[in-house]
């Protein structure tokens, strides 16, 4: 195993990843220093199919390399078990609300983005045709997934806070690989689009959730009596991103952040 490390180490350990070459393949390692952490720990991220080092305060570089080397076994097969990536291009399979969809590309065709169902229930997909050039199908797809969360978001925030008697300052849209939603204690909501993908009951408990934040900004038993009056079906939801959430970062034409 070799490790490559960025121009920028010679400055001294001012660098935020290494690459690492092991058997064949490189993989990038990403460095994140964290105050209250008491040791080294690595960690594979599906959604980015990057592997993250984190590092107590005087984490020295030379021991980061030497605990990589050590674990990079671990590390390749963490890797080599991530679902394939399935860009959003002609054929491909993608979730929508939970069901299936074919990437349809209609170059000749007017509109944009829309949903064709199939003639009979002989097990074909609904397509999802995509007009215009080839270039710009995985945009519009995603642009058209976007706007379809944003509305299905809009629309269960609305019916949430009205139940409670609250208010969202705002609600927004992101790419996110490490939380599916939060809250700020401006009342702002953020989710991400990718909940258009899962099942709408998945959808409809985020919502629940972030807005059950506006009443207590905690994970209080009180919040969570909240969360349940709000969502009944929160367990069936939370089961569900357990198992297939990390899944649905597998989609797509890229581009997310942490």
């Amino acid at each position: 195993m070799s490790i490559v490390t960025p121009k920028t180490a010679l400055r001294g350990f001012d660098i935020d990843f290494f690459d690492v070459v092991h058997a064949g393949e490189t993989y990038r390692v990403r460095i994140k220093r964290v105050a209250t952490a008491r040791r080294y720990t690595l960690r594979v991220r599906a959604a980015t199919r990057d592997v993250v080092l984190t590092l107590p305060p005087r984490g020295s570089l030379s021991r980061a390399k030497l605990f990589v080397e050590r674990h990079s076994d671990w590390v390749k097969s963490r890797l080599a078990r991530l679902p394939v990536p399935t860009p959003f291009g002609p054929s491909a399979l993608i979730p929508l609300r939970g069901s299936l969809h074919e990437i349809s590309h209609r170059p000749g065709a007017r509109g944009t983005v829309w949903i064709e169902q199939p003639e009979s229930s002989g097990g074909a997909h609904p397509k999802l045709c995509v007009s215009g050039e080839a270039p710009f199908v995985a945009r519009r797809v995603q642009d058209f997934l976007v706007r379809e969360a944003k509305r299905d978001l809009a629309a269960a925030v609305d019916r949430h806070t009205k139940a409670i008697g609250a208010t969202a300052r705002r609600i927004g849209l992101r790419d996110t690989t490490s939380r599916w939603g939060s809250c700020s204690s401006a009342g702002s909501l953020n989710f991400s689009w990718r909940l258009i993908m899962a099942p709408s009951f998945v959808l409809d408990y985020l919502a629940a959730h972030e807005v059950a934040h506006l009443v207590h900004m905690n994970h209080s038993a009180e919040f969570w009596v909240l969360a349940q009056r709000l969502a009944p079906e929160l367990e069936r939801a939370e089961a569900w991103l357990k198992v297939h959430g990390t899944g649905l970062m597998r989609f797509g034409a890229g581009g997310t952040e942490a």
